[in-house]
C-alpha cells in the first residue's frame, strides 16, 4: 500500500451561533514528496464539523487504499481514535452514553467506514505552533472561509 501523509485543519468564524458563520476546510496530501492542497467554505456550521469533513475530505481523495500517518490539532478527531472513543459510540448506536446521541454523527459514521478502507494512524499536533504543514492547512482554511464570505 502507498505512504501518504495528510495534514488537515477546519475552522468556523461564528463556530454555530449564528446562521451567518462560515466555516472551512483545509489539507495537504503528501505522497513521494509530491503535495495536493484541499479547501472549501461552508456556511451555518461549527468548528467539530469542519475538523471531521476535513479529514474526511482528505481520505475520500484517495484513490485506493492507503497506509495514511494523519496529523490534525484537533484533540477531539484524534482522541476519538486513539482512545477508542469512536468504537464504543459505534457499538451503542451512535449515542453517548444511554440515550445521548452522538453530535455529528453521521460525519463519524462516514470517518469511521473510511478507516475499514485506509489504515490510519491518527497524531495531534500543536496548532498555530511550527509545523509548516499544519500551518499552511490551517491557511488554507482561512482562504476557505474568506471566498465564502465572499460570496454570501
Amino acid at each position: 500500500m502507498k505512504a501518504i501523509e495528510i495534514y488537515t485543519d477546519g475552522g468556523c468564524r461564528g463556530n454555530g451561533r449564528s446562521k451567518d458563520n462560515v466555516g472551512g476546510i483545509g489539507g495537504i496530501l503528501i505522497y513521494k514528496g509530491y503535495r495536493k492542497e484541499y479547501k472549501k467554505g461552508f456556511v451555518n456550521t461549527t468548528n467539530n464539523r469542519m475538523e471531521l469533513l476535513a479529514v474526511i475530505t482528505g481520505l475520500e481523495m484517495l484513490k485506493e487504499p492507503c497506509n495514511v500517518t494523519l496529523y490534525s490539532d484537533s484533540a477531539y478527531v484524534v482522541n476519538a481514535f486513539n482512545q477508542h472513543w469512536i468504537e464504543n459510540w459505534a457499538e451503542k448506536g451512535w449515542k453517548k452514553g444511554k440515550n445521548n446521541p452522538l453530535k455529528n454523527a453521521e460525519l463519524w459514521k462516514k470517518l469511521f467506514e473510511l478507516t475499514k478502507i485506509h489504515n490510519v494512524s491518527f497524531n495531534k499536533v500543536k496548532g498555530h505552533a511550527d509545523n509548516e504543514n499544519n500551518n499552511r492547512a490551517d491557511e488554507l482554511v482561512n482562504l476557505a472561509m474568506d471566498e465564502i464570505s465572499k460570496t454570501e
